[in-house]
């Protein structure tokens, strides 16, 4: 099936708001009299672990949450590309291969489409009046934060984290617009910085970035930071998400605790 069958299936879950009318906006520039819009209540492949006749209500939810955490992250990804102004290519690939990966050819194609008119939309919302794309983006990030749970803006955050670094360094606009998705999704700069600093080679600096404690912290401190991380950022906690989404999580995950480790080591912990 086409991509088209995610946002039909996003708009069914979160209908309205800025996010709905971005949605809406896509499927009319993009797919309209599409043959695959039949298909736009139909849960997206990719990592779907659910059998719908077991129990309807939480496949609809889980359906529902997925649907929304992709489209988000096109709509979010499109804002943090052009942060510095600039549309790099490997920051784009970054977004195809996730796609291409997970859902086909197809979705690769029509994802691209989607972030190319989110683009249009940024510069026609900024030519008709300056700062209004980045009221959308925060409408937007108030509307994601109150359907999905903390563990899945973290992953959200972790993808659009991904997307900045795909072309090997992360420029001052780029991170100053991750600060402020994060702020507006509810999150902190401290989220911000943990993630930038995810690496399993990474220097015992980092590691202490990445649990967002000081050098200076008692062994305490650091194992409480170690648990307050573990709980947020724990892979069971996006499971609904599908097995691709989790599965990021789960080498974030295991980044975490090679960071904890090597403070651990670092202290004879």
């Amino acid at each position: 099936m086409g991509f088209i069958g995610f946002i039909g299936g996003f708009l069914g879950f979160m209908l309205g708001g800025p996010l709905g009318a971005l949605a809406g906006f896509v499927i009319g520039s993009l797919f309209e009299g599409s043959s695959d819009s039949s298909n736009s209540g139909t849960w997206i492949g990719g990592g779907g672990s659910y059998d719908s006749s077991e129990d309807p209500d939480s496949y609809k939810q889980a359906q529902g949450q997925r649907n929304s955490f992709l489209f988000s992250l096109l709509v979010l990804a499109s804002h943090i590309i052009r942060a510095d102004g600039k549309v790099m290519h490997s920051e784009m690939e970054y977004v195809r291969r996730f796609l291409r990966d997970n859902f086909g050819d197809d979705a690769e194609r029509q994802g691209n489409d989607i972030l190319l008119k989110l683009f249009e939309e940024q510069k026609r919302e900024e030519a008709t009046s300056p700062g209004s794309w980045r009221q959308t983006i925060r409408n937007c990030c108030r509307q994601i934060s109150a359907n999905l749970n903390e563990s899945m803006l973290q992953e959200l955050l972790h993808f659009l984290v991904l997307i900045a670094q795909a072309d090997g360094r992360v420029p001052k606009e780029e991170i100053n617009a991750l600060y402020e998705v994060a702020g507006y999704l509810g999150l902190s700069a401290a989220d911000v910085d943990s993630l930038l600093h995810l690496d399993s080679g990474g220097s015992l600096e980092d590691a202490y970035k990445v649990l967002g404690i000081s050098p200076d912290a008692t062994d305490d401190e650091v194992k409480a930071a170690y648990r307050k991380m573990a709980l947020k950022h724990h892979p069971d906690r996006v499971a609904t998400l599908g097995d691709d989404v989790k599965k990021a999580a789960e080498k974030k995950f295991q980044e975490i605790n090679a960071a904890k480790d090597k403070i651990y080591k670092a202290r004879g912990l």
